[in-house]
């Protein structure tokens, strides 16, 4: 062996003691070591790009991944873990290339059935991520999570869905604190006993997508003597249809209406107005999700959806007297509410990646008072609705996307437990949003914690 190669060897040793140990700076600094030496080496690359992901740094994380994948094609690891990163940012098609490209190499790689299922399953193709789903996850429902740091954690079951739609928990189930075993519900053995947990937290958020993975998650809720975080039970009522209907009465709530349809009913339906929103269930950020002006333009509309089953929704005009429109998110956590975002945009579909945040000092001046004095901004009437939204949904952890009318009263976008809770950009622009996105990241922590002292 050379000397280099023995250095290595020993600076590979040390960065993976560091990692396990919790100590992400050193691990880090052990691994660019290691690159300084050999800028291909695999190992540091993929374990590099490992822990940038584990540690919220999504664009290091997929830097190291798309080196890995340059320097060694034929390593389907590689390929997997920059699909799922690719997956994470939206990027479905590239995502697909990287899973078959690493099918192509091992066919029977588990990991990469399972991530072209997803991939297939983003992009409407159902039926194409069928079989893979069941190459991907049959046998396999029971992921332990690497644990980090000295102390083994208090253990979590976390429960979630195979076809996505989960809570995201990354940023604030951090594996210093909690031993996590993650089972996906729609592969878990009944027969099986449920792995060792003290608390168990169903993170699968969106009933839309996921009926079949909540009813078995429901399944092996009632089996546990865990406190329960997010029943699955409660879960399944917060379909966008249901959720219409049943906070439909409550003061200061303007709700639209919202039916799930057949695409023959919808051609043939008179009881609602124009401009109508199509959205396909169970897809999120906007992705198929439309605005049709005429009736005329129906038809056409529907055709690029996917799906057998549609939801309309009457159009609520969200735009302020300076004709942009607004977008609040509230999160509501163990029966509290926190100010997360505001986005600010011209378009109609509005989110926080695509508004007119960053390139205006004034959107971000008027987010800036809403996270600081929430009660100011939102005034006593939308507080209030807001509170009885939180009471009606039951969820522990789940939030709201909603404007404001101009007499005070909450314009509801949507509510349920499937909502993300992204720390922003390293930029010292956003330092302003980092305090409420630590307090709701914390609260989150805090609530699980104190959950399974009781």
């Amino acid at each position: 062996m050379s000397e280099t190669a023995a250095e290595i060897g020993a600076l590979l040793i040390e960065a993976r003691r560091l990692a396990e140990a919790g100590d992400d700076a050193a691990a880090k600094e052990a691994y660019l070591q290691i690159l300084r030496r050999d800028p291909a080496q695999f190992d540091a690359l993929n374990e590099l790009g490992t822990l940038a992901y584990e540690s919220g740094h999504r664009s290091a994380a997929r830097t190291a991944y798309e080196q890995a994948v340059r320097c060694h094609p034929g390593k389907p690891i590689a390929r997997v873990n920059l699909g799922n990163l690719l997956i994470e940012a939206g990027e479905f098609e590239a995502a697909r290339a990287e899973f078959a490209a690493a099918l192509a190499i091992d066919p029977d790689f588990a990991a990469a059935h399972q991530g072209l299922a997803r991939a297939l399953t983003e992009l409407g193709e159902d039926a194409a991520a069928a079989p893979h789903f069941a190459k991907g996850f049959a046998g396999r429902a029971v992921v332990t999570r690497r644990p980090r740091g000295a102390s083994p954690g208090l253990p979590l079951l976390l429960l979630v869905s195979a076809k996505g739609g989960n809570i995201p928990t990354e940023h604030w189930l951090d594996p210093r604190r909690f031993a996590i075993t993650a089972v996906y519900a729609e592969f878990f053995d009944p027969a099986q006993p449920l792995p060792p947990h003290d608390i168990l937290f169903n993170a699968i958020g969106d009933a839309d997508r996921c009926g079949e993975a909540l009813a078995h998650a429901e399944a092996i809720a009632r089996r546990s003597a865990a406190p329960v975080i997010n029943p699955p039970a409660a879960v399944s009522s917060t379909g966008r249809a249901a959720t219409a209907r049943r906070l439909a009465n409550i003061p200061g709530l303007v709700v639209p209406a919202v039916e799930s349809l057949s695409r023959p009913a919808l051609l043939a339906t008179t009881h609602f107005g124009f401009p109508l929103l199509l959205r396909a269930p169970g897809f999120h950020t906007g992705r198929h999700f439309v605005k049709v002006e005429r009736r005329e333009a129906l038809a056409a509309a529907l055709a690029g959806l996917p799906g057998d089953a549609i939801l309309a929704i009457a159009y609520l005009d969200a735009r302020g007297a300076d004709g942009l429109a607004r977008k609040y998110r509230v999160m509501m956590i163990d029966g509290a509410l926190y100010p997360l975002h505001l986005a600010v945009s011209a378009d109609w579909k509005v989110h926080y990646f695509t508004a007119d945040m960053a390139a205006s000092a004034a959107h971000r001046a008027e987010e800036r008072r809403f996270l600081e004095d929430m009660p100011a901004v939102l005034g006593d009437r939308a507080l209030a609705a807001l509170r009885r939204v939180s009471q009606a949904l039951g969820l522990d952890y789940a939030g709201i996307d909603f404007a404001l009318a101009a007499d005070g009263r909450v314009l509801l976008f949507e509510a349920n437990a499937a909502m993300v809770v992204n720390p922003p950009d390293p930029d010292p622009v956003w330092d302003y949003r980092r305090p409420a996105v630590e307090r709701v990241l914390d609260a989150a922590t805090q609530m699980v914690r104190g959950r399974a002292a009781r």
